[in-house]
């Protein structure tokens, strides 16, 4: 193969441009004696540069078009990757392959060469941002937060000590909370009295109406009960909180299996008189009432009642006595912050609706970083830890427990089957299968919207939010009530911001500015003040 003493172009294929660049054109071929001098250095600089070309030709093949490819391929060419016009074809134009190596290194990067070839997007454009890498970025902030808390840290023990005492988790003052000890124990009474009223429902002793009022009795009952006791007795708020969150759990556990049982007579009633739709449904439906269900359904970490769970082979305890630990190292921690950090703030803290506004904002946004520790803290430790445990040790099998609930994007999940709130669907999976099971869907059988049907879920949640905190602190001042309930509004707010900006990242920034920086720390702010001024008024 013969080449002329003037450049001569290599580009085969068709393109919307001539192919005139000095990289894409051949020179002469060096003589022997330069190329056996420059064989060594010129196999290694010449994979360097080309690939370097090859990055930077085909960067953004979506910009620039056919012509990257056409591009990508002539250089390939030129350094004798695909068969062309200098590749060598037997072991006479051996050489061939080499000299163009060399003459792509010495032409490559020449003062005429073009600098700017592709139309490019800078790396933190919108166009471009969500396709770099920000692994750097994220571990700015993982440094820059490590920096900013260990001052934090250093700053609050130089002006408070160490405030944790021997008293923190045991008092003699614990002692006077004994009524509330024996009404959690004598809880249990209310689930074998809903046994009692299946059995006689199973006997068909009395009519199905006279069922249902009974077991709106003993629900009722079982949440009045521990109100009656916390309001009768001026106990810990930390207690009485625990003793209405397990009420509660009981209150939703009792209306699950009257309302499973319900609908199993039902499915039973229709069988009998047979109903084709009933043997065509998967899953097994049978009425059957055994205590022993009942027994495992109380203490198994789900809300939902039903006669079968999936379960797991064998207990692990080496792994069981790991999470443990961390249970108790994770508590530990979540006592300190409060006491270390929460309690100085608060108490020199003025009451978020009646002082100096800016004062206000400066103690919210304190506190905020706090309550968000504490708040991560709970959740790891009930949601993570202790669920996984008890499930452990029952062999429970299905632990989905939450999800991952911190990408959280829009506040209303915009499904036909699940048009929750997004937040509340995914970090609380137990409360959110419970809402679908037993409020949602059987208002959406009986013909009620889903508009409505949603609401009803809200305000379910608000009222029991509000009973778990206002009974303890013997307020009612319906703080709790409304924090829910102002999603509600929230929830076509957010769906306004991102119908305009068309970004879901602005749902998920609202989301952690509402709840994390804002809400929670007014929250504590309006409770704390509220309950001081009670104390004020009863000495």
């Amino acid at each position: 193969m013969a080449i002329s003493n003037s450049p001569e172009s290599i580009g085969t294929e068709s393109n919307s441009k001539t192919v005139s660049d000095p990289i894409f054109s051949v020179r002469r071929r060096p003589n022997a004696g330069s190329l056996g001098a420059d064989l060594d250095s010129s196999s290694t600089t010449n994979s360097f540069v080309t690939d370097s070309l090859l990055k930077d030709t085909v960067y953004d093949e979506s910009l620039a078009g056919k012509g990257s490819v056409n591009d990508r391929d002539q250089l390939r060419k030129a350094d004798g990757h695909v068969e062309g016009v200098n590749q060598p074809r037997n072991a006479k134009n051996a050489g061939d392959n080499i000299g163009n190596g060399d003459v792509l290194v010495k032409f490559a990067y020449r003062p005429s060469a073009p600098a700017h070839r592709r139309i490019k997007e800078s790396p933190l454009s919108s166009a471009a941002i969500f396709k770099q890498s920000h692994a750097g970025l994220f571990n700015l902030c993982i440094v820059v937060l490590v920096a900013v808390n260990s001052r934090l840290i250093i700053e609050n023990l130089m002006k408070y000590g160490l405030l944790i005492r021997a008293g923190f988790w045991f008092s003699s003052k614990s002692l006077r909370d004994w009524p509330l000890l024996m009404c959690c124990l004598t809880l249990p009474v209310f689930p074998l009295a809903a046994f009692l009223v299946e059995k006689i429902a199973q006997k068909k002793f009395f009519s199905e109406p006279v069922i249902v009022f009974l077991h709106i009795i003993i629900t009722t009952a079982a949440v009045l009960y521990p109100v009656f006791v916390i309001l009768r007795y001026d106990s810990a708020v930390l207690f009485g909180v625990a003793l209405m969150l397990f009420a509660c759990i009981v209150w939703l556990k009792l209306v699950s299996y009257a309302h499973t049982n319900f609908d199993m007579r039902a499915l039973a009633k229709s069988a009998d008189k047979g109903d084709p739709l009933i043997s065509s449904l998967n899953g097994d439906y049978s009425y059957d009432v055994s205590f022993k269900s009942l027994a495992y359904f109380m203490v198994a970490p789900t809300l939902c009642y039903q006669l079968s769970y999936p379960r797991t082979m064998h207990v692990r305890k080496g792994w069981v006595v790991r999470q443990l630990i961390k249970l108790v190292i994770f508590t530990g921690f979540m006592g300190f912050i409060i006491e270390q950090y929460i309690n100085p703030i608060v108490q020199n803290s003025q009451h978020p609706l009646k002082g100096n506004l800016l004062y206000a904002i400066e103690r919210v946004l304190k506190l905020s970083l706090p309550t968000l520790y504490v708040w991560l803290c709970m959740f790891y430790c009930f949601f993570h830890l202790w669920l996984n445990i008890l499930a452990e040790l029952l062999c429970f099998g299905d632990r989905e427990f939450y999800k991952d609930w911190w990408n959280a994007k829009t506040v209303e999940e915009n499904l036909a089957l699940h048009p929750f709130h997004q937040y509340w669907r995914m970090w609380n999976m137990p409360v959110h299968k419970w809402m679908i099971r037993h409020v949602y869907f059987p208002c959406l059988r009986n013909g009620i919207p889903k508009v409505v049907a949603v609401l009803i879920a809200f305000l379910l949640s608000a009222i029991f939010h509000e009973l778990c905190i206002a009974v303890p602190c013997h307020i009612f001042k319906l703080w709790a009530f409304i924090g829910i309930m102002f999603q509600v509004p929230l929830v076509m707010f957010t769906n306004y911001l991102q119908d305009k900006y068309r970004n879901s990242m602005v749902g998920n920034m609202i989301f952690w500015i509402i709840f994390c920086i804002l809400g929670q720390p007014m929250c504590v702010l309006l409770y704390y003040h509220d309950v001081m001024n009670r104390k004020v008024k009863t000495q």
